[in-house]
This record gives structure tokens, C-alpha cells and sequence, in this order.
């Protein structure tokens, strides 16, 4: 009887595998913190035979490696990915014995990398799910444009003819499992659900609905920006990631802060954007430890500043300090955890800023100067937005500041935890803010003038 554990890494919404039967198993794309899965092999009392990876990533780093040299696993990547380290190449149709009964097949499926390969798990020679990483995913399909700009196109056709190959060789009822597609920019569009099978994905997916021009026109028209770390993450998971490292950073006091921050560290508060708001060190930035610290940190920072992180526990900073490394920031320069009072320096006081919601922002009187900034995606402005509002996304804020107009500056996301960081941001830059802390879908609501259909704005 086989078995199929999910391990959940939410901060980057992704997915990795361990799959096995009574006395053995095979991990698929697995994350850097490999702690987590063997904790999972031995809650299950398997030895790890085998460690898969579906393709290249680029959009965290991976644990393969470290996890096959740890377990003496043998380390299966598509055969055509050029790495540097010594790996078992995987070549479309090879198969391997996972435990009794039980195997893996490999299957091409090129489209988000040239060399993408999917496994599907057998029992007693019956397909029963397939790993199919950033290939077929719920309801869509992985991003094909990570890999090189002139080669989009035709890796969007490869999508295409990937997923019809899946879907044409696979049973219905076959479990189709991902990497991506929970969260992750990875994915070309957000999964719709939890869980899929074969046979749902005929029924709704556009690779298997739509011929295969319809599809990639509509695949490349709804691509957005590709977060700036992932230029980092291919070429560290190619030339083989050393082991992670998550033991205590060195411990920062209050003038040790100080000093970063007049160096121009980045100095991270992990706090809950409430907390923040409330008071904070000035000049630090609001990147809350239980939001997407991982994606929206690593896209925004200069790479290989310096960082130090300030938290409220110890457990909330060994939880960002793990986040952070599946993404290739290894070592927080230093740390401290406590209250905020504790981290000033002599003579300096705690900042803060107002919170609001759109309601506030709807009562104030039409004449007073104010501005409106928007730090959503573009696909999410281009479904409404505040008339007059300024549109920076969150990513391009930190190098875009200059463009917000002179005045007090109203920030808004969708929900309240990207204007949080933007906020945070403007406030370290001197500027008089107020984060909306409130769901975008109250705007309209409130008599705020909303406006739709073509743009002008950037």
C-alpha cells in the first residue's frame, strides 16, 4: 500500500512530496530545510531511497542535494538540466523501484524549463499520481518565461503539449500533484482548490481546453513581473546549494542597530503590521514573519545587503531565518528579539505612523491634499482601482519612491499586509504615511470614486 505525505511551504506556496511504501520512499522537490522531511520519513519509519527533482528552480532553493548526501539517497535530475554536482540523470521513460510494488516513472514535460520532468508513482504498474511540478498545475499551468526571454514563446507551446500529454497518458482518476501553484509566482496563474485529478483538469484546465494558440496568447498576455531574487535562485540550485544553516545569528543590541542602520542595513522588523505602527525603530522596515516574508523581502532587497532582523520571540525569528534561507538569504547579519523600547539607541524615540480604512479615507474632506497609493499588482488594478490613485507595485516601490507626489500618502493593497511594508518604507524615507489596513473590496463601498477599463497611469 502506498502513501503520499504533502509538506506545505506556505510562505512560498509551494509544495514538496514524500511518497513510499512500508519500508521505503521517494521525496520529490524537495525544500532546503530538510529537517521537515526527515521528520516525515521517520514519523513514518521509511528510509529515503530517493530524492527527485521535477526540474531546476527558480524560485527557492533546493534541498536535493544536502538531503540525497545526507541519507545516501540517489539523486535523480532531468538528464538535459546542466548542474555542476554528481546527480542520477533522468531521461523520459526511465523508471526506479520506490519499494515493493511500487515505482516511479519519469516523463518529459517541457514548458517551464526545457528540461522539466514529471514523475508519475505506480502501484502494482497502475498509475496513481503524478508529481507533476511546474507543469500541470491546478487549473493552470507553470510559468514558461523564467528561463530566458526569447525562449517563452515556444516553452508556452511546450506547456501545452506537455499538459495533452499528461492528460492523454494518464488515467482520470490519477492525482495530479504540484510543486507550484499555492502562492507562488512560479505558477502562471493562482490555483483554483487544493486538489486535482486527471480527469478534472480535462474538464477545466485552458492547456486542455483551448487549442493551443488561444492558450499561449492568453498565457503570455497575463505574465507579470518575475520577483528579482529568482535570477539568483537557478544558478545556486545548478551549481549545487551548500547545507543550510539555521543556528542563532549573532545577537544585535540597541546601538549595534543603530550603527547598521546609519550604514544603510537593512534593519527588519518581523513584528505584525499593528505592532509596527504603533512604534518602531526609525528607518526600519515592516516585514511581517507570518505574511510572505520570503517573497516580498528577497524581491525587494538589494542582493547580498546585509539584513538584521528584529523580532518579538525567539521562535518568530528562528521561523523568518528559516523562510529566509529557502530563499537563498543564509545568515541575518545580526538579531535581536523583545520590545521595540529595547532596540533604541540612547536619546532616540520610538516612530509611528496611523493606521486607517477606506471608510477613513472616504470621510475626508474632498478639498484636503492627499494621495492615494496603490502597491497591487497590475492584474489587480486592472480590475478597479481609486480614481486619481498613484499605482507602484510593492516591488518597484523601493526604487520608485521619488514618484509619489509631495503630501500625506494613503497606502492600500488588496488586504492590508503589502501597504504595511509600503508604508514602513515611506515612513523610513521620511515621508508623513497612512496604511490602509482594510480589503480592497470595501473601497467601492465606502463612496470612494472608483474607475475601470483602460489605464494611463504606470
Amino acid at each position: 500500500m502506498f502513501f503520499i505525505d504533502t509538506l506545505d511551504l506556505e510562505g512560498l506556496g509551494n509544495r514538496s512530496y514524500l511518497a513510499g511504501g512500508d519500508r521505503a520512499a521517494v521525496v520529490v522537490d524537495p525544500p532546503r530545510d530538510i529537517d521537515r522531511v526527515l521528520t516525515a520519513a521517520a514519523r513514518r519509519g521509511v528510509r529515503i531511497t530517493h530524492v527527485v527533482e521535477t526540474h531546476i528552480h527558480n524560485d527557492y532553493v533546493t534541498g536535493g542535494l544536502d538531503l540525497a548526501r545526507l541519507t545516501g539517497a540517489a539523486y535523480l535530475v532531468p538528464a538535459a538540466a546542466a548542474v555542476s554536482f554528481a546527480r542520477t540523470p533522468v531521461q523520459d521513460g526511465d523508471t526506479v523501484t520506490v519499494d515493493a510494488g511500487i515505482t516511479l516513472r519519469a516523463l518529459a514535460t517541457p514548458g517551464h524549463t526545457p528540461h522539466h520532468t514529471s514523475y508519475v508513482l505506480e502501484e502494482q504498474g497502475a498509475a496513481v499520481a503524478v508529481f507533476t511540478g511546474g507543469s500541470l498545475l491546478i487549473g493552470t499551468v507553470g510559468r514558461p518565461d523564467l528561463v530566458e526571454p526569447r525562449l517563452t514563446e515556444e516553452l508556452a507551446r511546450a506547456q501545452h503539449a506537455s499538459a495533452r500529454r499528461l492528460a492523454a497518458e494518464l488515467p482520470d482518476e490519477t492525482q495530479v500533484l504540484p510543486t507550484h501553484g499555492f502562492g507562488s509566482f512560479c505558477s502562471s496563474a493562482q490555483a483554483g482548490g487544493d486538489a486535482t485529478t486527471i480527469g478534472k483538469e480535462k474538464a477545466g484546465n485552458d492547456a486542455l481546453v483551448q487549442d493551443v494558440d488561444a492558450f499561449v496568447s492568453a498565457l503570455l498576455a497575463g505574465l507579470e513581473d518575475v520577483p528579482a531574487y529568482y535570477a539568483h535562485m537557478g544558478p545556486a540550485n545548478a551549481a549545487g546549494p551548500a547545507p543550510v544553516d539555521l543556528t542563532a545569528p549573532p545577537v544585535a543590541d540597541a546601538a549595534d542597530i543603530a550603527a547598521r542602520l546609519a550604514a544603510g542595513e537593512w534593519v527588519v522588523d518581523l513584528r505584525n503590521r499593528i505592532a509596527f505602527a504603533q512604534g518602531h525603530v526609525a528607518g526600519s522596515f515592516n516585514f511581517e514573519a507570518d505574511g510572505k516574508i520570503a517573497t516580498y523581502l528577497a524581491w525587494m532587497i538589494p542582493w547580498g545587503k546585509p539584513v538584521t532582523l528584529l523580532a518579538e520571540s525567539p521562535e518568530q525569528l528562528a521561523k523568518a531565518q528559516r523562510e529566509l534561507a529557502r530563499v537563498g538569504i543564509d545568515r541575518p547579519a545580526a538579531a535581536a528579539t523583545g520590545e521595540p523600547a529595547e532596540w533604541l539607541a540612547a536619546g532616540e524615540r520610538l516612530q509611528s505612523f496611523p493606521r486607517a480604512t477606506f471608510a477613513d479615507l472616504a470621510s475626508l474632506d474632498p478639498y484636503e491634499h492627499r494621495i492615494v497609493l496603490d502597491v497591487r499588482r497590475e492584474s489587480e488594478r486592472a480590475e478597479g482601482w481609486i480614481k486619481d490613485s498613484v499605482h507602484i507595485p510593492i516591488h518597484q516601490l523601493h526604487r520608485r519612491q521619488d514618484e509619489v507626489p509631495a503630501g500625506v500618502v494613503w497606502v492600500h493593497c488588496a488586504g492590508g499586509m503589502r501597504a504595511g511594508i509600503a508604508a514602513s518604507l515611506l515612513d523610513a524615507a521620511g515621508r508623513d504615511v497612512v496604511a490602509i489596513d482594510d480589503s480592497f473590496d470595501a473601497a467601492g463601498r465606502s463612496g470612494l470614486p472608483m474607475a475601470t477599463g483602460p489605464r494611463t497611469d504606470g
